[in-house]
């Protein structure tokens, strides 16, 4: 298996059933066991994986920062802490990384191997959803203490913070969207997606990808309710907040991976696709910087990061402004909200990649 984690098992039954009959689904704990699916489900394709890197052509640009450990994948910028966050999964630990000299400064033991990363607010803490032990951790930024450890459903794959405090995991073996509360206690976990992937918040909305199903769903944050599912192309992966929206709205990109595409949604007040711009090379990670307003996106089959400025009134334009040679598989991708810096995570050499984008 490649490193995006997008096991190809059954789900359960009940995570097939239209919206209109989620909340009496959701009386169940959402979980199964592999094996479990209906006819339709084995009718759906294999989730979509990151393309198999080959050996770049190119040399990288920016720093390499070797890292401590096998596996790298998720990373997360915090400018309040000025720290980056990058999981290592051989074995389960996080790498402290200061943002501005680019040196690991601590490397701490994690309740989980992660694939993502997300912070919950500024300044932390960062979430890490464990997909080998059913749990999403809460780790300070600054000392790499683990704070609450909360139970979710199955193979948690990436987790979101909303305003309220609330976490919202994409249980990627559950057919389900786990809720923890603001205090770390279990909330609701709703049913929906055949396979959750990517999970962002943005104003008042949750989007989560169906990666088996090539849907978005949408959900409102402060109600845990469903409120829509859209088709999201050919094969859609991971999703991130664009930086805009109020209360009861915000926009969300989705990587089309399968579909060499990126997909921008509108969650509301009416949820929809608004834009769909093609981009060959197996487009995965993904980062926003709401600051400068642009939009970086890792290309797995061709090791390259492109850079989208999304500065204009107008739609998002058709072609980056810039395309980057990257480190080996770079499956994911950060950007420091106050400098603007970018960091890459090379999954195949465990290097963190450190680029000046200007």
């Amino acid at each position: 298996m490649t490193g995006s984690g997008y096991r190809r098992r059954w789900r359960p039954a009940c995570a097939l059933l239209a919206l209109a009959l989620l909340a009496a689904c959701s009386s169940g704990d959402g979980g199964g066991t592999a094996g479990s699916a209906g006819p339709k489900e084995r009718e759906l394709p294999p989730a979509p994986e990151p393309a198999v890197a080959p050996v770049p052509s190119t040399a990288p640009v920016g720093t390499l920062v070797p890292l401590p450990g096998g596996g790298p994948e998720g990373v997360v910028a915090d400018a309040v802490t000025g720290v980056v966050a990058v999981a290592l999964r051989e074995p389960s630990r996080l790498a402290l990384v200061d943002a501005r000299t680019a040196r690991v400064t601590k490397v701490v033991p994690v309740p989980g191997a992660a694939r993502h990363l997300q912070v919950l607010a500024p300044g932390g803490p960062v979430l890490v959803p464990g997909e080998d032990t059913d749990v999403v951790a809460r780790v300070d930024l600054r000392t790499g203490e683990v704070g609450t450890s909360t139970k979710v459903g199955r193979q948690p794959h990436d987790a979101a913070g909303a305003a309220d405090g609330r976490v919202y995991v994409a249980d990627e073996l559950g057919g389900s969207a786990s809720v923890v509360n603001g205090d770390g206690s279990p909330g609701p976990r709703i049913p929906g997606p055949v396979q959750p992937g990517g999970v962002a918040v943005a104003g008042g909305r949750v989007g989560v990808v169906d990666v088996r199903g090539a849907q978005l769903f949408v959900y409102d944050a402060a109600k845990a309710q469903p409120l829509a599912q859209l088709p999201a192309g050919d094969g859609p992966t991971h999703a991130v907040p664009d930086g805009t929206g109020g209360s009861d709205s915000g926009g969300v990109v989705v990587a089309d991976t399968r579909g060499g595409a990126l997909l921008f949604f509108r969650l509301g007040p009416e949820p929809r696709m608004e834009r769909k711009v093609t981009l060959p090379g197996s487009p995965y990670g993904l980062a926003f910087d709401a600051a400068r307003r642009r939009l970086w996106v890792t290309l797995t089959a061709t090791n390259q990061l492109a850079g989208f400025d999304l500065s204009g009134s107008a739609a998002p334009p058709n072609e980056p402004f810039v395309t980057l040679p990257t480190v080996r598989q770079p499956n994911s991708v950060a950007v420091d909200p106050a400098s603007g810096r970018v960091f890459v995570a090379g999954a195949a050499d465990a290097t963190l990649q450190v680029v000046d984008a200007r």
